[in-house]
C-alpha cells in the first residue's frame, strides 16, 4: 500500500521579471511545482527520520491547523484568514523589482499573500524581503479597497499607510503594511507569469510558535486578496492541482488558467459553498460507504472544508463515530488500546490476513473512491485510519486527494475530481 502521503515535489524555474507578460487579457495558463514540506527538496527535510515517523510530523501538523479553523470558525472572521503553521505545501515566487526569491506555502485555506520584511521581528534577516531595495513597491493607503477589505486594519503612526494586524490562539502573529508589488511566478512550461501591483502583506514583526517557519505565505483561498482572486479573469478563475505522495521522485504540479481544466471519463464535480469565512472552500459530503455500509451525514449546504494544507481528513464527532465503527466491522478486528501518537483508531496489521476496505466519499453529485493510501497507515505492526474526529467542523484533508486531478472553477462555483496517476499530470 501507499503507507503516506502529503502534497509535494519539486521547486519551480525562476521567470524573467518583466512586466510584458502581463496584460488584460488572458493568460494561456501556466502551471507550477511545489515542494512538500518534507520532501528532501524541502529546507525542513531530516534525513533521519522514516516515513513512520514524517506521516506522524505531518499529523501533528494538521492537528495545530485544524484547531486554528476550528478558532476561525468560533470567531466567525470573515477576514483574511492566515494559518500559522509550516504548512504542507511550498513554492518558490518572486517579489520585487529587482526580483528577491523566497519560500512561502501554497495553502487554500488562507487569502492573503505575505512576505516577511526588512526591518522585521523574529526573523530571518538573509530571507526577509527588502522593500527599500525595490523599485516597484508600494505601501497601499487605508483608504484603499484592498485596506479597507480587512477587518484588522489601521493607519499608521497616524499616517496613511495601510497597517495589518493578526493574532491567533497560538501567541502568534504578523503585523506589517498591507502594499503592491511586482510577483513572478514560477512556470513549467516557460511563459512568463509575473503579476505587476499584486496586494500582499509586508510582514515587519511576525512571531510564530513553530520552529522551522517558511517565509511566508501565498493564499489560494476564496478571499478578494488571494492570488487566484487577484488574478481573476487572467486565469478564468480556475486552478488545479494534482498531488503525489513525497516519497514520489517526480514532481507535482499547480495549474492555472486554460492549463487547469480537467476533462474525459471519470471526471465528477460538486458544488462549491460560500460560507464565512470566505477564505475557505466548503463543499457538501453526504455520507461515506465502508465495504457494504454506507453512513449518512443528513446534512446539505456545506459541511466540509476541502484543504491542500491539511494532511488529515476530519469529520464532526458523531459521524465520525459511526464512520469508524463501519471501518472496525469491515476489517474485522477490534482497535488496539493504545495506538501510536497522534493516531486515534489503530489495528494490529498482518499482510496475509488484515483486510483494508473500500471506502468512498459520496460528495453531492460526486462518489470518490479511495486507494488504501488515500485513508490509512502503516505505522510499524500497525495500520492507521488517516481520519480524525473534530468536534467543530470537517476538513477533507491532502493525503486523501493523492492521485486525483482536483479542480477548482470559483466562477462556476464547483470542484471537479478525476482519478490520475499523478506523476503523469
Amino acid at each position: 500500500m501507499h503507507g503516506l502521503v502529503l502534497f509535494l515535489a519539486i521547486p519551480f524555474l525562476l521567470l524573467s521579471t518583466s512586466h510584458s507578460a502581463i496584460a488584460t487579457k488572458p493568460l494561456k495558463g501556466f502551471a507550477i511545482d511545489l515542494i512538500h514540506h518534507d520532501s528532501p527538496l524541502s529546507p525542513f527535510y531530516n534525513s533521519s527520520m522514516t516515513p513512520s515517523e514524517l506521516i506522524r510530523r505531518a499529523a501533528q501538523r494538521s492537528i495545530s491547523r485544524a484547531n486554528h479553523f476550528n478558532m476561525a470558525l468560533e470567531e466567525n472572521k470573515a477576514e483574511t484568514v492566515i494559518i500559522p503553521d509550516e504548512g504542507d505545501s511550498l513554492m518558490e515566487i518572486s517579489i520585487g523589482t529587482p526580483p528577491v526569491e523566497t519560500l512561502a506555502v501554497a495553502d487554500t485555506g488562507s487569502d492573503l499573500i505575505w512576505v516577511p520584511c526588512l526591518p522585521c521581528g523574529q526573523c530571518n534577516t538573509q530571507n526577509a524581503f527588502d522593500p527599500k531595495k525595490s523599485s516597484t513597491f508600494s505601501v497601499l493607503p487605508c483608504d484603499s479597497k484592498p485596506c479597507t477589505s480587512l477587518q484588522n486594519h489601521a493607519c499608521q503612526n497616524n499616517s496613511k499607510d495601510c497597517r495589518y494586524l493578526y493574532a491567533y490562539g497560538d501567541q502568534s502573529y504578523t503585523i506589517g503594511n498591507l502594499a503592491t508589488e511586482s510577483i513572478n511566478l514560477g512556470s513549467t512550461q516557460g511563459q512568463n507569469a509575473n503579476f505587476p501591483k499584486s496586494v500582499f502583506g509586508c510582514g515587519h514583526n511576525n512571531q510564530f510558535t513553530t520552529t522551522d517557519n517558511p517565509t511566508g505565505i501565498v493564499g489560494l483561498g476564496g478571499g478578494p486578496l488571494s492570488l487566484v482572486s487577484q488574478l481573476g479573469d487572467q486565469i478564468g478563475h480556475k486552478f488545479t492541482y494534482c498531488l503525489l505522495p513525497f516519497t514520489s521522485n517526480s514532481t507535482s504540479k499547480l495549474k492555472f488558467g486554460s492549463e487547469a481544466t480537467i476533462s474525459g471519463n471519470g471526471v465528477v464535480s460538486t458544488p462549491l459553498y460560500s460560507k464565512n469565512p470566505p477564505a475557505f472552500y466548503y463543499l457538501n459530503l453526504e455520507g461515506i460507504t465502508i465495504g457494504q455500509k454506507t453512513v449518512q451525514t443528513g446534512q446539505s449546504g456545506g459541511n466540509i472544508v476541502i484543504d491542500s494544507g491539511t494532511t488529515l481528513t476530519y469529520l464532526e464527532t458523531s459521524f465520525y463515530n459511526s464512520v469508524a465503527e463501519g471501518v472496525k466491522e469491515a476489517i474485522g478486528a477490534e482497535a488496539v488500546q493504545n495506538p501510536p501518537s497522534p493516531f486515534n483508531l489503530c489495528f494490529q496489521y498482518d499482510s496475509a490476513s488484515t483486510k483494508v476496505p473500500d471506502i468512498a466519499f459520496h460528495f453531492t453529485g460526486a462518489n470518490l473512491k479511495f486507494q488504501p493510501g488515500n485513508l490509512f497507515t502503516l505505522q510499524d505492526e500497525f495500520l492507521c485510519f488517516l481520519v480524525f474526529p473534530s468536534d467543530r467542523f470537517s476538513i477533507f484533508g491532502n493525503v486523501a486527494q493523492i492521485d486525483f486531478q482536483v479542480e477548482y472553477d470559483l466562477e462556476g462555483k464547483k470542484v471537479s475530481f478525476a482519478p490520475a496517476d499523478c506523476t503523469k499530470y
